[in-house]
């Protein structure tokens, strides 16, 4: 008998309806039940860089290495350099690299060939690199400017 009882419970609350908790973390529905205003506008993207032989790869694995780097997208043409950016302490990838093709025409190539591919099982990104900024001026931290300005 009392196996007849949790199996009718069972069958009463799946058939009860959710209540709005379930709703609050809902994606099918296109209202929401959160006071927030809703948007349709998109953020920007990225302006793209101007084509160079250097290229940005990002999502990259934390086992990726320079030589897989390398290997991977020589495949579609030249590459002088390779390089994954790695963390000074524990040495691993920080996710991301550089990659610097002999010609413009191979580094079109290899964004072509490699970006949204997979390499050492993540998805990767491959752009062309945005020049570096130049140094902003070195800020002294003593806390003697702000003494300076106010006396």
């Amino acid at each position: 008998m009392a196996m007849r009882a949790t199996t009718a419970a069972l069958a009463a609350a799946a058939a009860a309806p959710r209540g709005g908790f379930l709703r609050l973390f809902s994606t099918t529905s296109t209202s929401s039940s959160f006071p927030f205003p809703q948007t349709t506008q998109q953020t920007p993207a990225r302006e793209q860089a101007e084509p160079n032989t250097n290229l940005f790869v990002s999502g990259l694995s934390k086992r990726t290495t320079s030589e897989g780097l390398r290997e991977a997208f020589s495949k579609f043409g030249e590459v002088v350099q390779a390089r994954v950016v790695t963390d000074r302490v524990s040495g691993y990838s920080k996710g991301f690299g550089f990659v610097k093709y002999a010609t413009l025409e191979d580094a079109a190539e290899g964004i072509k060939g490699m970006d949204g591919q997979f390499l050492d099982g993540w998805v990767i990104f491959a752009e062309y690199a945005r020049p570096r900024q130049p140094p902003s001026e070195p800020q002294n931290n003593t806390g003697m400017g702000l003494w300076k300005q106010r006396y």
